[in-house]
Parts: C-alpha cells; structure tokens; sequence
C-alpha cells in the first residue's frame, strides 16, 4: 500500500510539471519574459514558499537535520534540479519541444533503471524491458504528435540533441540520488533544502535579465498569479510529492511515472488552447498510463544476472 501511495505520489508530481509549460508559454509570450528567468522566479517562489510553510509547521529541526547530516548531497539535488530546468529551456528553443521532450525525459529511465541494475549487479525481467519500452513509445507518439510549444529554429540543433541528452542525465541522476536519501528524511525538509540550493544558482539569471534590460517579471495580477502558481505547485509542491514518493520507489519506476507530465500538458493544451492529440498521441498517451498501472514497486526485485 505505501509503495502504491508512493508511485501516486510521483504521478501527481508529474501532472503538475505538466501545467509548468503552458504557464512559462504565457508569460513568455504575455509579458516577454525569458525562460531562464521564469526559472529563477520558480526556484525562488517555491524557496520562500517552503521556508515559510516549514517555520509554520514548526519543522525546522528537520530542515537542521538535513543540513547537518546531508548538506553536500542536498545541495547537489538541488543543484542538478535547477541544470535540469536550465538545459531543458534552453534545448528546446534550439530542437523544439518535441525532440527535447523525447531525448530528455526519454533517457532518463533507461539510465536511471541501467544505473540500479549495474549497481546491484541484477539484469532486468521481461516484464521491466516491456514496461520500459511501452513508456518510451508513449512519449515519442505523444510528444511528436502533441504540437505544443514554438518551433525552434534548425541553426543549431546539434547544440540542442547534446543539450537535451545533459538534461536527461541530470535528471536521471538527480532522481536516483533523491530516492537514495529520500527514505532517510523527512520529505519537506529535503526538498526546502533542495530547493533553496538551486534558487541560489538560478539567482544570478535574474540579475543578468535586470542588466540586460530584459524583461524581469509580468506586472499584472494574473502574470503575478502565474508566476506564483509556477513556484508553489510546479516546483515546491510537485517536488514535495517527488521525494515524499521517492521513499518507497525507485529511481528507474520514479522517472517512469513522471512521463505523465506530457500526457497532462497535452491534456492541458486541449482545454486550453483547443489542440487536439490525434490517434497516434491518444494511442501514446495510453500506451504511458498502461506502463505506470503495470509498474510494480512494491515488488521491485530485479532479476540476478
């Protein structure tokens, strides 16, 4: 039942990433502000929120633990969250959503679930290759097939596959270190610390848009609103929800889950902004849903080699 709870956990996580596009596309094209500095705005909102809730909830002794006990390993979770953001972003102006979607998230579990088996010297069953290959057929039937986003211009896209490939590794790798520490700490307190951590590296983007004359921030109450509801549920949220599901699931089921988070933007560009799938994305998208209903954490035992 927890190990149930935790995969939930993790798909809730991703359907909230799923709404962050939409929302940075707004802003974007609203008030024209970069996709670097929207990112620095969500590290940043969600840091103050998580403080704010852990003085409140009266945690602090928690966060103390974290940072006393595991300051190095929390710092470079948080850290390698906000690169991820950064080569993301920045990948798919360059290649398009639809490529960076399907590199990025793409890799992520076939590394995340080829790290677990090489460290725990196991092969993988039948049943965790055809869970895999069902999810990867998914995302590239529905990312190819979504038409979300702009298209990116085609004058560097070798500069953006190499991209998108750092972005999966970054994922990967910061979801395996996060289920390595999750079940040892409190999950608020982890992603506090985490948080904090990469608003602190994603800081100087805004200082750089202030510089450069760009624009920083919407000023309107509904960017304002937008921006808020990017740092509190897309980030400080959906990444409580991560770690809080990372206790009972593995890193390689983890980024298997998340790959709802296409399914959901696509969902959300529908209502919104009256796109539609097609066959081959509604095909995609139950190929994705019938990989998580099929993942078993609970009986996560690889097979010995």
């Amino acid at each position: 039942m927890n190990a149930r709870l935790g995969l939930l956990q993790v798909c809730a996580a991703g359907v909230l990433w799923g709404t962050g596009g939409l929302v940075v596309t707004v802003l974007h094209e609203r008030d024209g502000v970069g996709a670097m500095t929207v990112s620095a705005w969500r590290m940043l909102i969600a840091a103050v929120a998580l403080v704010a809730f852990v003085v409140l909830t009266r945690r602090l002794g928690s966060v103390r633990t974290v940072l006393r006990e595991h300051p190095v390993t929390a710092i470079v979770i948080g850290c390698g969250t906000a690169i991820y953001q950064g080569l993301y972003f920045v990948s798919v102006l360059m290649v398009g959503v639809s490529v960076a979607t399907v590199v990025s998230l793409g890799l992520a579990p076939v590394l995340a679930a080829t790290w677990e088996h090489l460290r725990a010297r196991t092969r993988p069953g039948v049943r965790d290759v055809a869970v895999l290959a069902a999810a990867l057929t998914g995302l590239v039937l529905i990312s190819a097939t979504a038409g979300h986003g702009t298209a990116a211009p085609a004058d560097r896209p070798v500069l953006g596959l190499v991209l998108a490939v750092a972005a999966g590794a970054t994922y990967a790798a910061t979801t395996v270190l996060g289920h390595v520490l999750a079940p040892r700490l409190e999950p608020v307190a982890l992603t506090t610390c985490a948080t904090g951590a990469g608003a602190v590296l994603l800081a100087p983007f805004l200082v750089l848009a202030v510089a450069s004359g760009e624009p920083v921030a919407g000023t309107s109450p509904g960017s304002l609103a937008l921006l808020a509801y990017l740092g509190i549920a897309t980030m400080a949220l959906s990444y409580g929800l991560l770690y809080a599901g990372l206790r009972t699931t593995s890193g390689s089921a983890a980024t298997v889950a998340t790959l709802v988070e296409p399914i959901s933007a696509a969902a959300l560009a529908a209502v919104v902004l009256g796109e539609r799938l097609g066959p081959a994305g509604l095909v995609g998208a139950v190929l994705i849903l019938c990989a998580v209903v099929a993942l078993r954490p609970e009986e996560d035992q690889p097979v010995a080699a």
